[in-house]
């Protein structure tokens, strides 16, 4: 019996320890904001709002078909982990005239998983590129008006993302064309922000029932 304990205390303990730490970056603390106030998405959408949610908001603009397979990626590795969540939605930016592609591709996400917290917002070319500066970030978008970078946006409608990632320093947005990306990074930083909301409901609840 002491054989082992002392086996476990030797080799599964620290075991247990170094996935603990390492299960990511910002596993403490909060996710920094890095652009404050955003506007709405109900300038683009008036169906749609970001307040009062917790939004991955990418830029699809005419090119669509060409980022079907980031938008799968996307379903995949965030939507089908974190979609059930109270509070969170994925909202892309397409350009106007582009809304059955958009409806096409809902209904090829809705054959993977539910796909009722997937949203479209459309926008002309200027309007599109207006709400994206505002942002204020280092990522352009293409000439189609997309790009593989999407965003996490919090309930106040900021801009969340890292201040010193390992790679790049500032990280505003994660690479849907990369799976390790959204594997490694964006899924540890979508876990905190969840986990920030749960911690602030918790504390909140506390404080009534005193």
């Amino acid at each position: 019996m002491k054989k082992t304990f002392v086996l476990v205390v030797l080799f599964v303990l620290p075991l247990v320890a170094y996935l603990f730490f390492a299960s990511g970056v910002n596993n403490f603390g909060k996710l920094p904001v890095l652009t404050e106030n955003i506007p709405d998405i109900s300038e683009l959408e008036n169906t749609l709002s970001l307040d009062g949610k917790i939004t991955i908001l990418g830029f699809m603009g005419s090119g669509i078909q060409q980022k079907k397979g980031n938008a799968f990626n996307l379903n995949q590795k965030i939507y089908k982990r974190f979609g059930d969540f109270n509070d969170f939605q994925m909202i892309m930016v397409v350009e106007e005239g582009h809304q059955e592609d958009a409806e096409l591709l809902k209904k090829e996400l809705g054959e993977l998983s539910n796909a009722d917290k997937w949203h479209f917002a459309f926008g002309n070319g200027d309007e599109i590129k207006s709400f994206f500066a505002q942002l204020k970030t280092d990522v352009n978008l293409d000439d189609d008006l997309s790009t593989p970078y999407v965003f996490i946006v919090d309930k106040d409608r900021n801009l969340r993302g890292r201040k010193d990632d390992e790679d790049e320093g500032v990280k505003y947005g994660f690479n849907t064309t990369s799976v390790a990306e959204l594997n490694n990074k964006m899924e540890d930083d979508v876990k905190i922000i969840l986990a920030e909301y749960r911690l602030a409901l918790k504390n909140n609840d506390a404080n009534r029932s005193k």
